[in-house]
């Protein structure tokens, strides 16, 4: 199969949409699939044997780490002369609206990935309105779709509710090497919470869609050393905030690996997450996670089994859910076990393969209908 990928975001970027892009990427290369990807740039020009081809791109003046890539007439050349069979839309605006007029033009199947939550990032960022505007236009690129694949139950609630039709429920795969409880280090964690700390942790961005602002309710509890993996815009804030936390910087590989698992447990607040890949990943190592009850979190998490939700609005529950963790040895033992366990068959080459089978179901042209909302992910 010949797969045209066009990418909001791809490497040297570090996020949820060029992570997929890119396990996509190698799993296609390694099932002998041929495959060509548009994204912003600057960035590499191959990743997994395949050509990416950069488009201009401009960086965000509140962001200076994401880049917005700028459509051009490059993105239809780019398609036409690959001659796919199907054109994959990761987390499509700008360029992915591109790719969509024109896949269309030239009469080929259109896969469109809902990943990001466009209209609550500009909410957090104070843009007034922005959902009026922003919602019709991503059900107007969705609509060119012949399929939507949606990460979660609550964003497929939503969407729905926007008017967005054709789509299926298609999660995240998890590296269940990379992120494995026997990666946790006793010599890591000496170095973290040299008195014998409760580590509780949080990986991700910086970034007022994260509110990791609200990790602030945690920084008094008794035993408990809080550690903040990651960088962004809001990083100099939140180290005033937080000033007896400890700030490990943006983390890859097997850095990343040890330092996850090493957590005893998993902290998220935001509330604007389709999906959340940390979670799944710190699920993977073993680790139990208090996250706000919103978003594809609702998925992820089993609360009792293997962590805890909150309200996103009730920042002191955030509180009184960590310390009844932290208090409890054998519970949080028992859940980090659980943990493990309830991601296991989410591997990326499973979640690769669906993948495919949905390229295949749309170029043999077969309807695509809405999953039922009772359809819920498998733990």
């Amino acid at each position: 199969m010949r797969v045209a990928i066009v990418a909001e975001s791809f490497l040297p970027r570090v996020n949820g949409v060029t992570n997929s892009v890119c396990r996509l990427l190698e799993h296609l290369a390694a099932a002998g699939h041929q495959a060509v990807v548009v994204a912003p740039g600057p960035g590499p020009d191959s990743y997994a044997g395949f050509p990416i081809h950069l488009t201009r791109a401009f960086t965000l003046p509140f962001y200076r780490s994401f880049r917005v890539g700028l459509p051009s007439k490059r993105i239809a050349e780019v398609i036409a002369d690959f001659k796919p069979d199907v054109v994959h839309l990761a987390s499509p605006t700008l360029l992915g609206s591109a790719g969509a007029k024109a896949a269309r033009r030239l009469g080929l199947p259109v896969v469109a990935v809902f990943q990001t939550d466009v209209a609550g990032f500009a909410r957090q960022y104070g843009v007034r309105g922005a959902g009026a505007i922003l919602w019709p236009w991503l059900r107007a690129i969705h609509d060119r779709a012949d399929l939507t694949l949606v990460p979660s139950t609550a964003t497929m609630r939503e969407l729905k509710g926007h008017g967005f039709t054709r789509m299926e429920l298609w999660g995240r795969g998890v590296d269940l090497d990379r992120f494995n409880p026997r990666h946790r280090s006793d010599a890591l964690r000496a170095g973290l919470a040299p008195h014998g700390e409760v580590i509780v942790g949080y990986v991700g961005r910086l970034a007022a869609e994260k509110r990791v602002e609200r990790l602030a309710v945690l920084k008094d509890l008794p035993g408990v050393r809080l550690v903040i993996v990651g960088d962004g815009p809001a990083e100099d804030r939140l180290r005033r905030l937080l000033p007896d936390a400890v700030f490990c910087g943006l983390r890859t590989g097997a850095d990343l690996s040890r330092i996850l698992a090493s957590f005893d447990v998993f902290v998220h607040a935001g509330s604007n997450e389709t999906f959340c890949q940390a979670i799944q990943e710190a699920l993977a190592s073993g680790v139990p996670v208090v996250s706000a009850a919103a978003g594809g979190p609702l998925d992820l998490v089993r609360p009792g089994q293997t962590g805890a939700l909150f309200p996103p609005d009730e920042p002191l529950r955030l509180r009184s859910e960590v310390a009844a963790l932290v208090a409890d040895h054998e519970g949080r033992a028992r859940m980090a076990a659980e943990a493990r366990r309830s991601v296991l068959g989410r591997g990326w080459p499973e979640l690769c393969e669906q993948l495919v089978a949905h390229y295949q179901r749309v170029v043999s042209g077969a309807p695509a209908t809405t999953t039922s909302l009772e359809t819920t992910v498998s733990h």
